[in-house]
């Protein structure tokens, strides 16, 4: 038979304070468990790297805590199960039965559960860091019940894998910031646009990012760097200029505007008699990140694409395509 306490005695005050110990700590497992559970370990290493300072030294403090997922997972669970069989067994010396149950399941429900979660799933980094030490111990109290289950976990589950961002999930991302751009967002348009396209290019190809011949500015070869040529060649504002022989699709090289400052326009200087410099040609079918470590080398930043090699490494078809 449970022992009654009035409201008036020691014992009365003592067990109205462990009853509010045990919700508060309980609300404290409750919220722990969806806060520290919720951020996974790719999150708090970016944080813990590249975040602001405060969220830094949170990340930091967090990250020894839930390495250990099961584990952590085990000691919070049982800690929260622990006070909530608790609770009602103090309540019973203070109230009936029914209302033991009727108060212990409102006050776990409310303080326990709803707010605490809530509370934690808006500010689970700043709390998590703030009473991580007090799961660290909750963690070696719990250890001899904790550690075997997480081991079974580990070996039914496995390890939680921390995939991180797939190529398409990170453009996804990143095109999510591109459209709150003008909204205050962290990236700018342009931004994103870069970022987009350094995605992208490892699936593009040099077809892909092509200029169509009939679409670019050429000289030819034979013509002569007169008044009219030269300030075509400057209103076009290039600095570098394809040089072909006879058609257009045949480009043999290219000059470079700087070359042509010293040049008087009434010598009608021939274009043959300029230093033309070779020009690379490769397939369409390079991706874009070879041909930009190409151009990186400082051999060249123009090339011809050509659309088709026969099997000695000549250009088989006609249709070129100059790309930058």
């Amino acid at each position: 038979m449970a022992v009654e306490y009035r409201c008036c005695e020691t014992e009365f005050f003592i067990r109205i304070m462990i009853i509010v110990l045990l919700v508060v700590f309980a609300g404290l497992m409750s919220g722990l468990t969806l806060g520290l559970m919720s951020l996974s370990l790719v999150d708090l290493e970016v944080l813990a790297k590249s975040g602001t300072p405060q969220d830094r030294k949170h990340a930091e403090k967090i990250l020894p805590v839930v390495k250990n997922q099961h584990l952590l997972l085990c000691t919070l669970l049982i800690c929260n199960a622990a006070a909530m069989e608790a609770l009602p067994i103090f309540l019973d010396s203070l109230v009936v039965a029914w209302g033991a149950i009727l108060i212990s399941v409102t006050l776990i429900l409310l303080f326990g559960e709803i707010i605490p979660q809530s509370v934690c799933s808006r500010y689970g980094l700043t709390i998590g860091a703030t009473v991580a030490p007090i799961v660290r111990v909750l963690v070696w109290i719990c250890l001899p019940v904790a550690y075997p289950i997480s081991k079974l976990l580990d070996y039914l589950l496995g390890h939680r894998q921390e995939a991180l961002f797939r190529r398409a999930e990170l453009k996804t991302l990143v095109n999510l910031h591109g459209n709150e751009a003008g909204k205050g967002g962290e990236l700018t348009h342009d931004e994103t646009t870069i970022i987009a396209g350094a995605l992208e290019l490892s699936e593009k190809t040099a077809g892909d990012a092509m200029t169509p011949i009939n679409e670019i500015f050429s000289i030819d070869i034979n013509s002569k760097l007169n008044r009219d040529l030269m300030t075509l060649i400057l209103e076009k504002g290039h600095s570098r200029v394809p040089v072909y022989y006879e058609e257009p699709t045949n480009i043999i090289g290219l000059i470079l505007i700087k070359n042509l400052l010293t040049i008087d326009p009434e010598e009608e200087v021939p274009v043959k008699s300029v230093t033309i410099r070779k020009i690379p040609r490769i397939s369409e079918m390079i991706p874009l990140y070879d041909i930009l470590n190409e151009f990186q080398k400082g051999h060249s930043h123009m090339a011809v694409v050509v659309r088709h090699f026969d099997k000695t490494g000549q250009q088989s078809s006609n249709n070129n395509c100059t790309g930058m």
